[in-house]
């Protein structure tokens, strides 16, 4: 994050979105460049503990019951040594909209403990995603961010290989861990407006992913039903993914009417 403050900046005059949930800011709340969102009129929440994960949200339409981790979230300690409550889930309601912007566990490899946890992690807020629908049907909720997931054989460039190679990510406990949300009354809401094949948000900075046009769609927006009614557009910036200094992921936006 640190690293990216003056793209994050020049992102957001450009872009001009009221509300950024971002994953992956790598630092602790006292080395967050709070100053940069503040002085271009956003107020910001950050969580972070350590030089990895870290979230954020900030907004220009009010933030209020600001929340850090969602209740009972999974720990994890490599071998089980000194595990805690990673800095992986921020909410905060930003002009009436509950948002959480959300660093889902990577998983690492198929039998790797870190995918029992990322399985364990995404059930645990599927439950709580649920019954925050079962308490307000009308609840306005939008979980967003790196989920770690493509849940369908186009959102990756080539499933052959995934599957050859035995990868994360688009393996079946996976894809039914995201179809969990969607089964529980969530929607994906930018892929009606970006259909793919060929549409993605991610491109690792390896093997010149980006411009062999070899990247993946796992950084979603899942909208409730009220906020579904709402949404009048979406797309993915891959623009910013250009440049000098750009992030491996690529903005997504959703518009509101």
């Amino acid at each position: 994050m640190r690293a990216r403050a003056d793209r994050v900046e020049a992102w957001l005059d450009r872009s001009d979105v009221d509300v950024l949930a971002i994953q992956e800011t790598k630092c602790k709340d006292e080395n967050f460049p709070w100053e940069l969102f503040e002085a271009n009129g956003y107020d910001v929440a950050h969580f972070g503990l350590s030089q990895w994960n870290g979230v954020a949200i900030a907004s220009r339409v009010g933030m209020k019951d600001v929340e850090r981790t969602f209740q009972d979230q999974p720990v994890f300690g490599k071998g089980g040594k000194d595990p805690i409550q990673e800095a992986r889930a921020i909410a905060a309601t930003c002009g009436g909209v509950r948002i959480w912007s959300l660093y889902v566990p990577n998983g690492r490899s198929l039998e790797d403990e870190h995918m029992s946890y990322k399985l364990a992690w995404l059930r645990q807020l599927n439950e709580h995603a649920e019954s925050w629908l079962s308490e307000d049907p009308q609840a306005q909720i939008a979980l967003m961010g790196d989920f770690n997931i493509a849940p369908q054989d186009e959102d990756v460039w080539d499933i052959d290989f995934f599957r050859e190679q035995g990868l994360t990510h688009v393996s079946a406990p996976e894809r039914e861990a995201f179809q969990g949300f969607l089964d529980s009354g969530y929607t994906e809401v930018v892929r009606p407006h970006t259909p793919g094949p060929g549409v993605y948000t991610y491109w690792d900075y390896t093997k010149l992913r980006f411009p062999k046009k070899e990247g993946m769609r796992i950084d979603f927006v899942l909208g409730s039903p009220a906020l579904t009614e709402r949404v009048s557009s979406a797309s993915i910036d891959r623009e910013e993914r250009k440049g000098k200094g750009a992030s491996d992921h690529a903005p997504v936006i959703v518009e509101l009417d």
